[in-house]
């Protein structure tokens, strides 16, 4: 969880940045459209350490107001996020809004204060008292410097935003890739229940199950079943495992993941077969008898994944080859089938060699039941748990879930990293929206006489307003370029974390900047139909 972590804080600084650059945008137009005033307080003896500790104050209520509701917030979206046992991340139950969050929010709330509400301050009143009227004269348009400003800003939070919105992309694209990914068996119309039966050796508890799927098979509407005591994507285990024909060299332990079930699971979990059949009932395994010392059923048998079929037996055909499984009962088994590899552990992890044994001729760690079936498995539930209660009367009261859970609750983590970086993505954005918008509606409102006066000249509507779109569009690109460039460092270091895309991805790039070039066009149309509107007549009596 480390890098998620490292990543999550990043987004979540450049957030902050980026509302802290149109906040410190925001005030220092505002104090620029206030520069008669200090002038004014200047001119009758206000030293500029008081005019800066005035915006200091007023910056520190907005910055409180803020905090708190933030801080609200976060109680209740931590609360919500703590009791939700869908999402597999660790410690997530425990996480709270302790004293160390309230005092770092706090000092965050303070250093922002200071460091982005200072600038503004010394930038007004830094100027002297005849420059300030000059620049903020009725009428006139806003100060070159004080334009240049605004604009770099603007274009830093457009590039931020860029870098947060390609990350967020290259993510979101990773996440998809992942869900393409082929598991090797189908979650769709599956569902599962833990099961409790009377255990013994391999015979008994062999004839119990059997039972149970045969009345579980006659439910109607369920079209397969079968039973595993461990499920693909959740609880593992590996035994020493070995090919007969290529023993490994002294002082080597080759292993395998191991899943102990039932003729019909493979069916039931829609594994498909590559070579070779299902266990049948049949594949009791050979039992002696420690009385009479005679050795009665049939030979051991197991079932590999082609991952263990490569492995174990390379070049070769695994079928009817000997395995020798150091494991439950142990001794030697005959491979009697392959199937496609099954994701264990993620639907990121390459699958590795895992092997099948019937559940007669093994000790399995509990039991699931899978069904197969059309309807809801909330349908089915009733029914599945009177048949295990007729079996077994002391069957716990478990629900029937469907298997798609199973995969959800296994890309959980992907899935609520995603959903927060894109939302500070999404958080960005709608920020430099609106930083866009604030400075080009700035820009029009102290240049209506100008524009008023184009217009009384000739200028056309059409003309002012592509004027006005062309400047939006300069800062927009601008910054989207400066933006892509940094993506690419910000690309590689989250490199470890994509599945299926490269960092480099061009369809991200490209759509993250069309977007953003959308955006930018919609925050700089309203001002510029704004503009286009100016009657002569009004602007020039101004």
């Amino acid at each position: 969880m480390r890098r998620s972590l490292i990543v999550l804080w990043s987004a979540v600084g450049m957030v902050l940045l980026i509302v802290c650059v149109n906040l410190s945008n925001m005030l220092m137009a505002r104090a620029l459209s206030r520069s008669k005033e200090f002038a004014m307080r200047a001119a009758l003896g206000a030293g500029r350490g008081r005019l800066i500790r005035q915006l200091l104050t007023e910056g520190l209520i907005l910055a409180a107001a803020g905090g708190s509701l933030g801080l609200g917030l976060a109680y209740s979206l931590i609360y919500y996020l703590a009791h939700q046992e869908s999402i597999a991340v660790p410690l997530l139950s425990g996480v709270h809004v302790d004293r160390e969050a309230l005092l770092w929010t706090l000092g965050m709330t303070l250093l922002t204060t200071v460091l982005f509400g200072l600038g503004p301050g010394l930038k007004v009143t830094g100027a002297n008292l005849q420059a300030a009227l000059k620049d903020g004269g009725h009428g006139m348009s806003a100060g070159g410097r004080h334009e240049r400003l605004r604009s770099a800003m603007v274009i830093a939070e457009i590039a931020i935003s860029c870098v947060l919105l390609i990350g967020a992309g290259l993510l979101l694209r990773s996440f998809w890739k992942t869900l393409q990914v082929d598991m090797g068996f189908d979650a769709g119309h599956a569902a599962t229940i833990r099961i409790d039966y009377a255990n013994g050796d391999g015979i008994k508890r062999g004839l119990a199950l059997e039972e149970i799927l045969r009345r579980v098979r006659a439910i109607p509407g369920i079209t397969a079943a079968g039973e595993a005591d461990m499920l693909p994507l959740g609880t593992n285990r590996s035994w020493q495992f070995s090919a007969q024909e290529h023993p490994p060299r002294e002082g080597e332990i080759d292993a395998a993941m191991v899943r102990i079930v039932t003729p019909g699971y493979l069916g039931a979990m829609g594994m498909r077969l590559v070579g070779g059949r299902d266990f049948g009932w049949q594949d009791v395994g050979l039992r002696k008898d420690s009385k009479t010392g005679v050795t009665t059923g049939s030979p051991n048998v197991v079932i590999v994944n082609q991952a263990a079929a490569r492995h174990f037996w390379p070049g070769e055909d695994a079928m009817g080859k000997i395995a020798v499984v150091d494991g439950g009962d142990g001794g030697n088994a005959r491979v009697i089938g392959v199937i496609v590899d099954v994701r264990e552990t993620s639907l990121e992890a390459a699958a590795g060699p895992e092997v099948y044994l019937p559940v007669m001729q093994a000790d399995p760690e509990g039991a699931e039941l899978v069904v197969r079936s059309s309807l809801p498995a909330s349908t089915l539930s009733p029914s599945v748990l009177a048949v295990l209660r007729s079996v077994n009367p002391g069957q716990p009261a478990y629900e029937l879930r469907p298997l798609g859970e199973i995969v959800d609750h296994a890309v959980s983590p992907r899935k609520f990293f995603l959903v927060l970086v894109m939302s500070f993505a999404g958080l960005g954005l709608v920020l430099a929206s609106l930083g866009i918008y604030g400075v080009i509606a700035y820009s029009v409102a102290q240049r209506t006489s100008e524009i008023g006066i184009r217009m009384a000249l000739g200028a056309s509507a059409r003309k002012v307003q592509m004027s006005v779109m062309g400047k939006t569009m300069r800062l927009a690109l601008v910054g989207i370029a400066a933006g892509a460039a940094a993506s690419f460092a910000m690309a590689s270091g989250i490199g470890a974390m994509l599945y299926g895309t490269a960092p480099t991805d061009p369809l991200t790039y490209a759509g993250m900047v069309l977007l953003l070039c959308a955006v930018a066009v919609l925050a700089g149309y309203v001002p510029a139909r704004r503009a286009s509107r100016i009657s002569p007549m009004v602007a020039l009596r101004r």
